[in-house]
């Protein structure tokens, strides 16, 4: 079976990987053009283009996939395998495929179809998340699914949770290869009623309100980090907090009620919220309790 692999970002890394780790026939990989990156604005390959490159394979750079399908037939594939991708896909591009083209999507579908699944796994304050490999459709992440893999959410952080599921990505594609090579494909179809959607995350996105509940800003915290990082504002400067957890107590919402070694508590809505740890504007990462030994905050000053 002939694989064109399509990736951009270093979460697609593992399931390429994983292809190649088991054997498969990738002809292929196609990316996002090298985009500037820096203050420099130096050209960048994405992760999975300069993986491609160590392994010796084909890789194509299509601003536009849609104007290649010449291209894709010419490489004789008979799936293709997206993660992460980048583009929509047309229906001339999907009928490249005979064996379909088949997308493993950060989420347990049919929930949080669309942009970042991840992040709304913990806002909702799911406790599993998962990986699902389902069929390419023209609509947004509608397939039917071929397999699910699940995991627990925990405490982690967006970072942390996108990690894990890249691997769990690796391992379904790689399943999901050995199904389509059998030749024994069952899907289901996904149940429209549970559908749920989410939008691509902006830097307003994860403004705190203090008024809030704690446990809900504290998932919020976890949702945005490391990007593009919940923040409040400390004395006109912006604060992002990258690390946090929903504590007992009470206070004025927005006012720091603790500052220790154990972090920072501020008054909340409901509950109270021990920030761990957190970055400065133009500062770098450090722990909370770090910034309050460097006496640069102090019980009674106000985050807003």
């Amino acid at each position: 079976m002939k694989i064109v692999f399509a990736g951009s970002p270093a979460f697609a890394v593992p399931a390429l990987g994983a292809l190649l780790d088991a054997g498969k026939e990738v002809v292929a990989v196609i990316t996002q053009p090298d985009k500037p990156t820096g203050r420099k604005k130096v050209l960048t390959a994405t992760p999975v283009k300069a993986f491609a490159l160590e392994r010796g394979l084909r890789v194509y750079e299509f601003a536009k996939i849609k104007e290649h399908t010449d291209e894709l037939k010419s490489l004789g594939a008979d799936v293709m395998f997206t993660c992460a991708y980048g583009q929509i896909l047309t229906r001339s591009v999907l009928d490249v495929f005979p064996l379909g083209v088949w997308n493993i999507h950060a989420s347990l579908l049919p929930k949080f179809r669309g942009a970042s699944p991840v992040q709304a796994a913990i806002l909702a304050g799911e406790r599993h998340t998962g990986v699902t490999v389902m069929r390419t459709e023209l609509s947004l992440d509608t397939g039917d699914m071929l397999l699910v893999k699940r995991c627990e959410t925990g405490k982690m952080t967006c970072g942390e949770l996108t990690e894990k599921l890249s691997y769990l990505g690796a391992e379904a594609i790689k399943e999901a290869a050995y199904i389509l090579e059998s030749g024994n494909v069952q899907t289901l179809m996904q149940n429209e009623t549970d559908a749920t959607y989410c939008k691509k995350v902006e830097k307003q996105d994860a403004k705190l309100d203090f008024s809030d509940n704690a446990e809900i800003l504290a998932r919020k915290v976890r949702a945005f980090s490391p990007q593009p990082s919940a923040y409040c504002i400390q004395n006109g400067v912006i604060l992002n907090i990258l690390n946090a957890e929903a504590a007992e107590g009470n206070g004025v919402c927005g006012e720091v009620i603790a500052a220790d070694k154990r972090g920072i508590t501020v008054g909340c809505g409901a509950g109270t919220l021990l920030i761990t740890e957190l970055q400065p504007s133009g500062g770098k990462h450090m722990r909370a309790a770090d910034y309050v030994n460097g006496r640069k905050i102090k019980v009674g000053d106000k985050l807003d």
